[in-house]
């Protein structure tokens, strides 16, 4: 039975209406993205890293952070979304530096460090991902609002979960929510924005 990857759910989907309404009618910093404002602090987690340290968003400060759910089995949504973050770093040239990747899976009783790794490293190897016990992850996606929920039985079921990405600047802050669907030179554009 395939995946089946939820955009948002409804609350989430009005969130993210309502966040690009803002940017769009203030012109806040002009980003593709809905835009918090006031930008607030983005949770911090402490979780196991695909590059085999623990994983902590406070260890990237002075970065600008691109934090987005996920899982190494996901059948479309999933790949489609780091395939676009990996076309943005890649355009952003040497600001590519300066921005973190970070995928934390929804689907922790398959994706150890490991397969996050090589998952991983077929996008963009400087992309570094994270799991860790089910409560681990579990707590980290209800800071963040993200949902999550198994679809189907037996080793090949789905997750189906929130699909947008977070932008947090150098500072650690929560500063926009990209939703599905948006290209690589949106990404470009917002990343740019944050690191100015």
């Amino acid at each position: 039975r395939s995946a089946v990857v939820r955009y948002a759910t409804r609350p989430v989907l009005w969130a993210c209406i309502l966040l690009s309404m803002t940017a769009q009618a203030s012109g806040v910093d002009a980003l593709k993205a809905g835009v918090f404002t006031p930008a607030r602090e983005a949770p911090d987690f402490s979780v196991r890293g695909s590059d085999g340290v623990a994983l902590t968003l406070s260890h990237y400060r002075g970065k600008v952070v691109i934090l987005g759910f996920g899982y190494t089995s996901c059948p479309n949504v999933c790949p489609a979304t780091l395939a676009v973050l990996a076309l943005a770093h890649r355009k952003l040239g040497a600001l590519g530096s300066q921005v973190q990747v970070i995928y934390l899976t929804v689907d922790p009783e398959r994706d150890s460090a490991e397969r996050l790794k090589q998952y991983l490293a077929a996008f963009d190897p400087t992309f570094v991902g994270g799991t860790g016990t089910a409560a681990q992850m579990a707590a980290v996606r209800t800071s963040y609002g993200v949902t999550a929920e198994k679809v189907g039985t037996g080793s090949n079921y789905g997750v189906a979960h929130s699909s947008f990405i977070y932008l947090i600047t150098r500072e650690g802050k929560l500063r926009a929510l990209m939703p599905f669907g948006h290209q690589a030179d949106d990404y470009v554009h917002d990343i740019s924005v944050l690191l100015n």
